[in-house]
């Protein structure tokens, strides 16, 4: 080979090599700015500002399209302004992506739970679960035992209520867990234990409206009347306008003479 010919071989390897680097800090360059806006948008998400989160994201997201905490933050954002179609465009990109992302797939089946997707809510919330890495696994059970509570199954509710207890003892969602409990044992009929559970999410959350309200009914339930008529009127005193307030204050009406 003449030392000409190997000159431009040379010659060909550092443009190539050159425009190899070039590239490479052009998406290292790339992902920093996207992580930039990654941090101004968790800022905005985090004091409920979705729009101008979501400004964030999608520019994050033209940076760095295959990083699927982009799209799961732009899936809340989505979310948090009400649009649940884009919303699960996002979450689904991102555990297209990463297979195992508890925190999308939680996200998912919360969607499909408020659209009355109860099976679909289900299947999301067992793929979140299955990841022994998820951190919080006691949201997502409790987001599974709800969606068994509306199809009626509600010792499979107790169940997924139960793990979420064991897994995850110290959850801050325990007064929520608690309560649901209750619920759960209410529409099965025993009172006692909906009683129990109830009185046991009030002992971590003494003002958490919905369980006065459903306590009131489970004396009801159970022939309690005075105790009854005491809880659903702290409900409706305490929060007259909230949802439970509302239905405490019917149902007082209901009892009266």
């Amino acid at each position: 080979m003449s030392n000409k010919r190997v000159t431009y071989l040379i010659l060909l390897l550092i443009i190539a090599g050159a425009v190899f680097l070039t590239g490479c800090a052009a998406s290292r360059q790339d992902r920093e700015r996207a992580a930039s806006h990654v941090t101004i948008g968790t800022a905005y998400l985090g004091s409920g500002q979705f729009s101008p989160a979501l400004r964030e994201f999608l520019m994050a997201q033209r940076l760095s399209p295959d990083d699927p905490e982009i799209h799961y933050y732009a899936g809340l954002s989505y979310y948090g302004n009400g649009l649940k179609e884009e919303a699960k465009r996002q979450f689904e990109a991102a555990v297209s992506k990463k297979p195992d992302y508890s925190e999308a797939h939680n996200y998912l089946g919360t969607i499909y739970l408020e659209e009355g997707l109860y099976d679909r809510a289900i299947e999301s919330f067992d793929r979140a679960i299955s990841n022994m890495l998820y951190k919080t696994p006691a949201i997502t059970l409790n987001n599974a035992g709800w969606a068994y509570h509306k199809k009626g199954d509600y010792q499979t509710a107790l169940t997924k209520y139960e793990t979420a207890l064991r897994r995850e003892p110290d959850t801050v969602i325990r007064p929520l867990i608690q309560k649901n409990m209750g619920i759960a044992y209410l529409a099965g009929h025993n009172i006692d234990k909906a009683v129990y559970y109830l009185k046991k999410s009030l002992d971590s959350a003494p003002g958490m409206t919905e369980s006065h309200y459903w306590l009131g009914i489970s004396y009801l339930e159970g022939g309690n009347r005075d105790k009854a008529i005491q809880e659903l009127r702290l409900t409706a005193e305490t929060n007259p306008e909230s949802v439970f307030g509302l239905k405490a204050r019917e149902k007082l009406d209901s009892l009266s003479p």
